[in-house]
């Protein structure tokens, strides 16, 4: 069965997004120690890619990856949870909506059998909250923002994690893997 996989960096204060969803701390263009890498490969995400079969990605998500000016996923099948009408979207994206763990189980029926990635702080709260997250992969960056979107508020349980895999990247960002333990 497919894995449902969390990745995701976050400052070591653990905010995914600075106030009003500011990212700017993240960007590859700052010229101060200790910044992302230049090469999405730097922090093994065209491997994670590799693994998945499709991508269940929240709507607040999805409008900051479009402002980017590129889409980092090319042909991976995108189901974004929304309410609302998703216009000019690449040919490989689509609107869902439902409770959390339909929609999960619909991107694993397009996922078809490969691993499901999950992105956005809200969704992955839910799918954290309803128990259908199997691997947190979660880069640390040497930062404190102090305010903004922590990852992982609003859970309504403790969730035991057993690591599995860490790699310190040049620059003083640190990766860990964790997989769900039931």
């Amino acid at each position: 069965m497919s894995r449902v996989r969390v990745y995701m960096a976050c400052s070591l204060d653990g905010f995914i997004a600075g106030p009003n969803d500011d990212l700017d701390w993240l960007h590859a263009d700052r010229k101060a120690p200790g910044d992302l890498p230049a090469h999405p490969d730097a922090l093994r995400f065209e491997p994670f890619l590799a693994e998945l079969g499709a991508m269940l990605m929240g709507r607040t998500t999805y409008d900051v990856v479009r402002k980017m000016g590129f889409w980092p996923y090319g042909s991976l099948p995108v189901l974004v949870a929304t309410r609302r009408p998703i216009e000019n979207a690449p040919s490989t994206v689509r609107a869902v909506s439902g409770p959390v763990e339909t929609l999960i189980e619909e991107a694993r029926a397009v996922a078809e059998g490969r691993d499901v990635y999950l992105d956005g702080g809200d969704l992955v709260r839910q799918a954290l909250n309803a128990g259908c997250v199997d691997e947190i992969t979660a880069t640390i960056v040497p930062v404190l923002l102090g305010s903004g979107t922590r990852l992982f508020d609003g859970l309504v349980a403790s969730t035991n994690l057993q690591f599995v895999g860490n790699h310190a990247y040049e620059g003083g960002m640190v990766q860990l893997r964790a997989r769900v333990v039931r």
